[in-house]
């Protein structure tokens, strides 16, 4: 390919994934994304569910409530290696089963996921779009990795698309924003990040 012929093709790229994200918002979806540090520190047991995953349901959990008192949500996960999904689906058995939130959230969430190949899969294809714009174009609090500028326009529009609901902080007795987009730099639980010395 020719230069003007591969910059012709990025920019109609680009077209292509604003106009998805344009009828994305037309047809009112809501995008959820934990977005995890590259150095964030990991869980010490690898068969509990990692923390971003924990908030992802959680603000899944707190969505569903707010659009339905009957509605129930299903979580799709494009497919991996048969042993990371089996890994994950114990992962999910635990928090939903064995953790108080993980069994309160499954009131409304159906614990079982979905496995699909995203190339097969529309609805995932957009989510991968989405997931591409937001790790290239978007940075919150406490990210400092640079963007590629073309990417920005469309992580925006991901971004303005985020769930925001409200969650009861039991400390202050208040009621406290809750954004479907968030960023995480430590993966540990706090009991850990309580022993673990700095």
């Amino acid at each position: 390919m020719k230069f003007d012929e591969l910059v012709a093709y990025g920019q109609a790229a680009l077209a292509f994934v604003r106009r998805v994200f344009e009828l994305a918002v037309r047809f009112n979806a809501k995008t959820f994304a934990g977005i995890v540090g590259l150095n964030a520190p990991r869980h010490a047991d690898p068969s509990f569910l990692r923390k971003d995953y924990a908030y992802l349901f959680e603000r899944f959990y707190h969505y569903l409530e707010a659009v339905s008192t009957e509605e129930m949500g299903l979580v799709v996960f494009d497919e991996l290696e048969k042993a990371q999904s089996r890994i994950l689906l114990g992962q999910l058995e635990k928090y939903f089963l064995e953790s108080e939130k993980g069994y309160q959230r499954s009131a409304r969430i159906v614990p079982e996921p979905f496995f699909v190949h995203s190339d097969l899969t529309t609805v995932v294809q957009i989510a991968d779009l989405a997931a591409y714009c937001v790790n290239w174009g978007l940075r919150l609090k406490g990210m400092t990795e640079p963007t590629r500028v073309e990417v920005e326009p469309l992580a925006r529009m991901v971004y303005d698309m985020k769930f925001v609901g409200q969650w009861f902080d039991e400390v202050s007795q208040h009621e406290k924003p809750l954004y479907g987009i968030f960023y995480v730099d430590d993966l540990r639980p706090k009991r850990e990040r309580a022993t673990t010395p700095e």
